[in-house]
């Protein structure tokens, strides 16, 4: 019955005209950076729109439509001190004001970066960026989140996405910020009265880090060391010390001096996960397989040792996109189970209605 009672019609709002949606990445409020059990927030990229779930009833109480963008994709959530923001990023490129002013002039579409106030679901702010966002993560001290760009090019085609041989990690300061906010330092586009920041290359809100290529996920490990961005059209994951990033922002080192290692594992690095015990596991699409590999020893091949950081290379059914250890995405990473979800796994079974069965697959 839901979006035709009345409960569920007035927590859908305005969006209650949508017939359809498309989930993303949900994931679970936090407090100094554990699982609090509290809420769960989940993205509809089709109607740039974010949910909340309450986990205590488990019902969604509340639904945001994101104002000035397209395609809410990445969602990750603020872990530290708690989960204050939800922070999600818009896809795809359009033209601000989205009234029909510069349909054709592609130059002057943008996308942002958005911070959705937890509690009350209300959109925080937003800051301009270059390029597509696609998915994001937040640090362990409250201050950082990164984002990957797969299209520094801002093609309007396929192939034209595709062109550069680096794209680029996307650092935000929370702290400046919220600062930026408090002084003012922002403006509000059309309708909408969220403030809007800029944070293109330049900006002191934004520090722009170049990785190989086209990457797609973004994932923080559980020691808060290290964001490591996934390639997808390059062969290789690129780790950005975290600890490094104040010393970027104060522009006393370049943007790849971050970079700590840069370790090749396959075909179509997708998303990372860990296990809490030095070992991240990386889908690679174009292989079908997840790759066990371990940081520290990828960060030593990086300074020119002679050690190999390939543990192992499993087969999975198939082209598998999303994985996920448990409780990886806190401080409590137990190291027990992989849960890889294998995207094109749909044709391996016949068809039993209007959805196919899927194959997800669970690793010891």
């Amino acid at each position: 019955g839901w979006g035709l009672t009345n409960e569920s019609r007035r927590i859908l709002g305005d969006s209650a005209r949508f017939l359809n949606g498309d989930c993303h990445h949900p994931h679970i409020s936090m407090t100094d950076g554990r699982c609090d059990g509290k809420y769960l927030f989940i993205n509809d990229k089709a109607n740039t729109r974010v949910a909340r779930t309450r986990l205590d009833i488990m019902k969604t109480d509340k639904i945001t439509t994101i104002p000035n963008v397209q395609a809410i994709h990445g969602l990750r959530l603020q872990k530290v001190p708690h989960t204050k923001y939800v922070f999600a990023n818009a896809e795809l490129p359009i033209p601000q004001i989205n009234d029909g002013r510069d349909l054709e002039t592609p130059d002057d579409y943008f996308t942002m970066f958005n911070a959705i106030d937890a509690e009350s679901m209300e959109v925080a702010w937003q800051v301009i960026v270059d390029g597509n966002l696609d998915n994001t993560d937040a640090d362990y001290t409250g201050r950082f989140v990164a984002s990957i760009c797969y299209n520094s090019e801002k093609g309007m085609t396929l192939a034209d996405t595709m062109r550069a041989e680096s794209d680029w990690v996307v650092v935000f300061d929370v702290d400046a910020i919220e600062a930026a906010v408090s002084a003012g330092e922002f403006e509000a586009l059309g309708d909408s009265d969220v403030p809007v920041l800029g944070g293109r290359k330049g900006s002191q809100l934004t520090r722009y880090i170049p990785v190989p290529k086209n990457p797609h996920g973004l994932n923080t490990s559980p020691d808060g060391q290290y964001f490591i961005a996934n390639g997808k059209l390059s062969p290789t994951c690129t780790i950005i010390g975290i600890d490094k990033l104040p010393a970027l922002f104060d522009d006393a080192i370049a943007p790849r001096d971050t970079v700590v290692g840069e370790p090749e594992l396959g075909l179509g690095p997708l998303h990372t996960t860990y296990d809490g015990r030095g070992n991240a596991y990386t889908t690679l699409f174009i292989d079908s397989q997840v790759a066990k590999w371990n940081i520290e020893d990828a960060i030593r091949a990086y300074n020119g040792e002679e050690v190999n950081y390939l543990r192992q290379k499993l087969d999975v059914h198939y082209q598998p996109g999303h994985n996920h250890a448990s409780l990886t995405e806190s401080r409590d990473a137990d190291g027990k189970w992989l849960v890889v979800l294998s995207k094109f796994s749909k044709d391996r079974f016949l068809p039993v209605g209007p959805l196919h069965p899927e194959n997800d697959q669970l690793i010891d």
